[in-house]
């Protein structure tokens, strides 16, 4: 087969349309594949391209003009069969000689309507995203007003009772309310952010002051926990910086509260150092490490998901809606910033973030002098540097028996004053402290853990009794 003769067969049986015209409009070729789409038939040799386009060809005193330049880029047009109906096709046209142009193509019917089909589809789930948004921000106004009605009638009997059973039953309706405001809030918060309408409010504020604020929320329960919480704010961080306050509390907020939540026993740890500035922005980065549960390494992805934790028996134990972590990390992600997560199962769970905020013109002059090698200093971090649980976990170690000596002291004085939900999360500390304890003191630890949870006061008393002497003679078979 000659090469005119190959080069006429390819384009005679291409899949796409293939018409050669000249100056003056007439279609003078047309492969196999334009034949069958347009159905000229043998009438193609007398047609003119502007049948074919219509809306881009035209003929004035014997000359083709186009409203598109010819120089073979696609144009999304309708070509026009012969009994005048018309499909979607993207074309090319092109100059390749004197006076001749192409026109090769490919219907896009289906490209078209499916193209359609998406933009319906988007417009459904905009729709649908508006609705839930409304619904959401609807159904929580309802729900805050019951909840507030319940909590500030609970917090005028607290004021009046003086009986230790209904105070109890009084503060936990209290606790119930105020977990139900933080699911409400967390709900709405992951709508807005679902639906893109989630937005910072920026403004100055006196960054030492809002630590305060945020840490403030957790002392209460961290002191009845008995933890130690050490807080450190490097001193290169200027006075006043310019972000999103409220928003800044409430990602330190959600990383406390785990960290208090997840911990029974040890401390938890809040720091805060300057790592970099640009202009009139700096960078902050945040550590917030306890000697909790911790995490598997198999289990830490599921953190940050929606809807999602560890698992159901974590939703059971300690409560939650799983979405605590997941706004947290979109509210820093909105801040410029990323956060991870360092965590071993036993040992205690370090997460950290950095987040950019600016600063005001009177602070710039100031934080110039900035040493950007304490960047070397964060980057080294690790759960190991803090000592967060090695010790304390190990039974018979100096960490240990200081711990459940606090523990057991604690354990006293609340059955004493009838606290028996604090009572049973010492007793629980004071288990899982002794786990590899002789078989005597850890069967003392558990009967006194099932006595402090049927609120049993005589049982818990002799429990008490039995493991602090068990753990008195071992203190002395030890020489301590």
């Amino acid at each position: 087969m000659e090469e005119n003769e190959f080069m006429r067969f390819a384009t005679d049986h291409a899949h796409e349309l293939i018409l050669f015209f000249d100056e003056t409009g007439r279609v003078f070729y047309a492969n196999l594949a334009a034949n069958r789409w347009l159905e000229y038939g043998d009438q193609m040799n007398i047609t003119s391209i502007v049948d074919i386009f219509p809306s881009l060809f035209t003929v004035g005193v014997g000359k083709l003009t186009c409203s598109e330049e010819m120089d073979g880029h696609d144009i999304e047009t309708e070509a026009y069969r012969r009994n005048r109906t018309c499909f979607n096709i993207c074309v090319k046209f092109e100059k390749i000689g004197d006076g001749i142009y192409s026109a090769i193509g490919y219907e896009t019917t289906e490209i078209v309507q499916m193209r359609k089909k998406v933009q319906e589809v988007d417009l459904q789930i905009a729709e649908a995203l508006k609705v839930k948004s409304e619904f959401t921000a609807n159904v929580t106004h309802e729900l805050r007003t019951p909840v507030n009605g319940i909590s500030g009638n609970t917090r005028e009997l607290l004021e009046k009772e003086t009986e230790p059973g209904k105070v109890r039953l009084l503060q936990l309706i209290e606790r119930g309310c105020q977990d139900m405001h933080a699911i409400i809030n967390n709900v709405l918060d992951f709508s807005k952010l679902e639906a893109g309408k989630f937005t910072l409010e920026t403004r100055e504020f006196v960054f030492r002051d809002m630590i305060d604020y945020a840490v403030s929320n957790h002392k209460s329960k961290i002191n009845d926990k008995g933890l130690d919480f050490f807080i450190t704010v490097a001193s290169e961080i200027p006075e006043r910086v310019i972000g999103d306050e409220l928003r800044i509390v409430q990602i330190l907020n959600n990383l406390l509260s785990n960290a208090v939540k997840f911990t029974s026993a040890g401390k938890i740890i809040l720091e805060v150092v300057m790592t970099a500035q640009v202009d009139n922005r700096i960078e902050l980065f945040f550590l917030v490490i306890d000697s909790g549960i911790g995490i598997a390494k198999e289990n830490q992805d599921k953190l940050f998901q929606s809807f999602s934790q560890v698992d159901a028996s974590i939703t059971r134990k300690y409560g939650g809606t799983g979405l605590g972590l997941n706004i947290t990390k979109q509210l820093v992600e909105m801040m410029g910033g990323s956060i991870h997560l360092e965590s071993e199962y036993g040992k205690g769970s370090m997460f950290s973030f950095h987040i950019w905020l600016e600063l005001p013109k009177d602070e710039v002059s100031e934080a110039k002098g900035f040493d950007l090698t304490s960047n070397e200093q964060v980057a080294s971090y690790s759960l190991d540097d803090f000592d967060i649980a090695n010790e304390m976990w190990n039974y018979g170690s100096e960490e240990n028996r200081a711990e459940i000596d606090k523990k057991m002291q604690k354990i006293i004085l609340c059955i004493d004053m009838e606290n028996w939900e604090k009572a049973e999360g010492f007793a629980d500390a004071v288990k899982k402290m002794t786990a590899q304890a002789p078989k005597d003191v850890k069967t003392a630890a558990l009967r006194l853990k099932m006595a402090v949870q049927k609120e049993d006061q005589e049982k818990a008393r002799e429990y008490h009794k039995t493991l602090k002497g068990l753990l008195d003679e071992e203190k002395v078979g030890n020489g301590v």
